[in-house]
């Protein structure tokens, strides 16, 4: 057999380029995550893993149930003492309904500057990027410091069961020495009115909570008295839980950022009196807003009513009502006990609730040095730009990797221009990403990995 031999040196401009058409031909194998198990990432694995082999590794290609398929590859660093880093991202996308896109989302038309479809931010661009940047090692020579893991994983849209979390469970050996790793969410330009550009990277995420409520009453005809209605009692119980204001908690990511914010923006601030004139509430109210969407959800734990169900029959009162509430918890043990106690009061003596899903809050240094190497990235192809940590209000698989002692933080680079409405594409209809911001964070995401070295927190 002749051996593998990768592509000549082709230079930093062909690693950018290759970046964009990789995203593009990502967008079009569609690997939409309906829930519920209902997802099949295996062509877009596939794709991944011939393209890894194109470029001399040896990727992993392993299924967790038909058609859930993850990727996992080692690239050896030239510093073998160092710690390993893992750098992750998910194949599977949310569903997308072609009759409410401009162009269908799983087109992968680059048209104007700009990638079309679902994924193209959450997250095939970061998952081409680092393909991109793999290859460029491999055609130019070069190696990371550290040994660098490249995950791509299936199911983090639903509940990471068939990916991340079945990996740490089933192949813990293929992460052995990752001390952190890097994922979406983080890196992305944020514009200011003053003409700063902020970008956030993520060091910490909130708890995932979901729960489900039931109520139990007296079943009986529409027509008479009944003054123990499942329906009344859990209404009640949902109405109390989101109409409750949850005290102001800040942990040492929200207060690192709060402060950041307040040096870039110039607003007054005062974290020694929280409930005072320029405390964290006050301050939100008077800075730029686009500086106080990156705090505002994570002041806070949070319950929030997203499903009701109960009954078949308008005349008939039903003896049990079920409902569903997101909860999201920040990182922290008081934190944790806060949430529970609270619920307990809220849902009152007629009504159950337990966790449907549950997964940890985490919590990443700010003063490591890996902190300060994704900063210096960023600010080595963006002079101008302003690196501010913040927590993110909901998760990535960077949860399940955490139970190997992997700290997460979040980080796609992306130089994005003024307008562009980042975090309402996730999810959102007409999901696009600019072609210069894929190139901008390939350099960046090969600037770091190139040269991180990890290490404890200063």
């Amino acid at each position: 057999m002749t051996p593998r031999q990768p592509p000549a040196p082709a230079g930093p401009a062909v690693a950018e380029a290759e970046a964009v058409d990789l995203t593009a031909r990502l967008i079009r194998i569609d690997t939409t995550n309906r829930g519920g198990g209902d997802g099949r990432e295996r062509p877009a694995a596939e794709f991944v893993a011939e393209r890894l082999s194109e470029a001399g590794l040896d990727p992993l290609l392993l299924e967790s149930a038909p058609g859930r398929a993850n990727v996992v590859t080692r690239i050896p660093g030239s510093e073998p003492g160092l710690p390993a880093i893992l750098v992750h991202g998910h194949l599977d996308v949310v569903p997308a309904d072609p009759a409410e896109w401009s162009t269908h989302p799983f087109s992968g038309e680059i048209r104007d500057g700009v990638v079309w479809g679902r994924g193209a931010v959450d997250m095939k661009s970061m998952d081409a990027m680092m393909l991109a940047v793999a290859r460029s090692w491999a055609r130019d020579g070069r190696r990371p410091r550290r040994d660098v893991v490249l995950a791509f994983t299936a199911d983090e849209e639903d509940s990471a069961e068939a990916g991340s979390d079945w990996l740490v469970r089933k192949h813990p050996d293929l992460f052995e020495g990752c001390t952190e790793g890097i994922s979406e969410s983080g890196a992305y330009t944020v514009h200011l009115a003053s003409g700063a550009r902020v970008y956030p990277v993520a060091a910490g995420e909130r708890g995932t909570a979901w729960l489900r409520l039931t109520a139990r009453g007296r079943a009986g005809h529409g027509s008479k008295p009944n003054r123990e209605n499942a329906v009344t009692r859990l209404s009640a119980a949902m109405a109390r839980i989101g109409e409750h204001r949850w005290p102001l908690r800040l942990t040492p990511t929200v207060r690192a950022a709060l402060l950041a914010l307040a040096e870039i923006t110039g607003t007054p601030l005062d974290l020694d009196d929280p409930e005072g004139p320029h405390g964290p509430d006050a301050f939100l109210a008077a800075t730029d807003p686009a500086a106080a969407r990156l705090v505002e959800a994570t002041l806070r734990n949070s319950a929030n009513p997203t499903v009701l169900a109960a009954g078949y029959k308008t005349n008939v009162i039903p003896g049990t009502a079920a409902g569903r509430v997101d909860g999201r918890v920040l990182p922290g043990t008081e934190s944790a006990a806060e949430f529970e106690s609270t619920l307990d009061a809220l849902t009152g003596p007629d009504v159950e609730w337990e966790y449907e899903h549950r997964e940890t809050a985490l919590a990443a240094p700010v003063d490591s040095p890996t902190f300060a190497a994704l900063a210096a990235a960023l600010r080595a192809h963006d002079p101008g730009a302003h690196v501010v940590p913040m927590c993110m209000s909901g998760g990535t698989d960077a949860k399940q990797f955490s139970r190997l002692g992997i700290t997460g933080y979040g980080f796609s680079p992306l130089r994005l221009p003024p307008g562009f409405d980042y975090q309402g594409l996730f999810h959102g209809v007409d999901e696009r990403v600019p072609v210069d911001a894929i190139e901008f964070g390939t350099r960046v995401l090969d600037a770091f990995l190139s040269e991180s070295t990890g290490g404890p927190p200063a």
